[in-house]
């Protein structure tokens, strides 16, 4: 009996796998980008608007200058833009370091005279050795 001697790989096989995996690749990015599967939903009667709970956040640069919602605005006309959204709307504040503590509680002071409670101050973890 003559042994067969082989000259190549079969491929197929091997493209079949890519193609699937590309599949899986592609749905699993369409939901992470829109964060949900697409379903089209039945109608209600008793359905009801769902409220958006998007937080605001505000950065004060090391400079002192203040980004709202990364929009660069003028230090006095931030309580004129804060007024424009409810109360109970979270407020994150994202402040350098290095910030003069005194723009630190100007923005501080507006949050509370206009009653918005809901603040929260973004920091980095700390590296413990």
């Amino acid at each position: 009996m003559k042994v067969k001697k082989f000259d190549s790989i079969n491929v197929i096989p091997f493209i079949d796998i890519m193609l699937v995996l590309l599949v899986i690749i592609l749905t699993t990015a369409s939901f992470i980008a829109k964060g949900m599967i697409p379903v089209d939903l039945p109608e209600a009667t008793s359905a009801k608007d769902i409220e958006n709970k998007k937080s605001i956040t505000i950065t004060i640069k090391e400079n002192g200058e203040i980004l709202f919602e990364k929009n660069l605005i003028e230090k006095f006309d931030f309580e004129k833009k804060l007024i424009t959204y409810e109360k109970k709307t979270p407020i994150q504040i994202n402040c350098d370091k290095n910030v003069k503590f005194e723009d630190f509680i100007f923005l501080l002071d507006i949050l509370k005279n206009n009653n918005y409670e809901n603040i929260g101050i973004i920091t980095k973890k700390e590296n413990q050795n």
